[in-house]
């Protein structure tokens, strides 16, 4: 018997959408600002997530809203668009 750990707060991410390429799937890149200790300048750190579109309504360009899932739809695919 296996039992899943599923972490029940939600992870909220905004982004922008890259590549809608991929069926039912959207490559959203997500910028943070983080501070270098040594020389006190604020970079910026950029992520790429995968995100599950159900309705394959997002186009190149927008901002939009992630939601991450309890757990995993696929290897890559971690998140779903919320807005």
């Amino acid at each position: 018997m296996s039992v899943k750990h599923a972490s029940v707060h939600a992870k909220w991410i905004i982004g922008r959408v890259i590549g809608t390429k991929m069926y039912k799937t959207a490559k959203v890149r997500v910028t943070r600002l983080v501070l270098d200790p040594y020389l006190l300048k604020y970079y910026n750190k950029r992520k790429t997530y995968f995100a599950h579109d159900a309705l394959r309504q997002c186009t190149e360009g927008d901002i939009v809203l992630l939601k991450a899932l309890p757990e995993a739809r696929s290897k890559h695919v971690k998140h779903e668009l919320a807005e």
